[in-house]
């Protein structure tokens, strides 16, 4: 099933080619921000002062929750989080989404637990494609300068 998976996935293979197609490497954040589907990530990243962590050496895996991933949200939660009073809240969110290390789609195993940089972990589950928490990878191995993205169709939320 997850080699299945992998297959069907392999259209992120097309998006991290054209990363580099130009002959431009781009790190984690430009990556996203050519993508066109993570601008709330990008604006809630700036927000608590992680762009320049995520532009770094790295390398970092990232669970990247698209634009409507944080509209699925209850109503409010987006603006509440993104105001400076909430920076620290916020960066505790965001990174619960990433991991130190390129982790490739190839590297996981149903039920393994990951670190993430907040210190906390993250369930990684086979059983149904390839889930993350409860969110689901809807585009895997989108490869960066630093590290590697994979898109989540979920918020995720620490100790959930």
């Amino acid at each position: 099933m997850f080699r299945t998976t992998v297959l069907s996935l392999t259209a992120a293979a097309a998006l991290a080619t054209s990363a580099f197609a130009a002959g431009h490497a781009k790190d984690i954040v430009d990556t996203a921000a050519a993508a066109g589907d993570f601008g709330t990530l990008l604006a809630a990243a700036e927000a608590a002062g992680l762009v320049d962590t995520l532009k770094g050496e790295g390398p970092f895996t990232v669970f990247a929750p698209t634009d409507a991933a944080f509209a699925a949200l209850p109503e409010g939660t987006v603006a509440d989080l993104l105001k400076p009073e909430n920076k620290e809240a916020l960066a505790a969110i965001l990174t619960y989404h990433v991991i130190a290390g390129k982790v490739m789609s190839t590297d996981l195993t149903d039920d393994m637990e990951a670190a993430t940089v907040n210190g906390d972990t993250v369930m990684i589950d086979l059983d149904n494609g390839v889930m993350v928490d409860d969110a689901t990878v809807v585009t895997a191995d989108i490869e960066a300068t630093n590290g590697v993205i994979h898109v989540i169709d979920k918020v995720i939320m620490p100790g959930s």
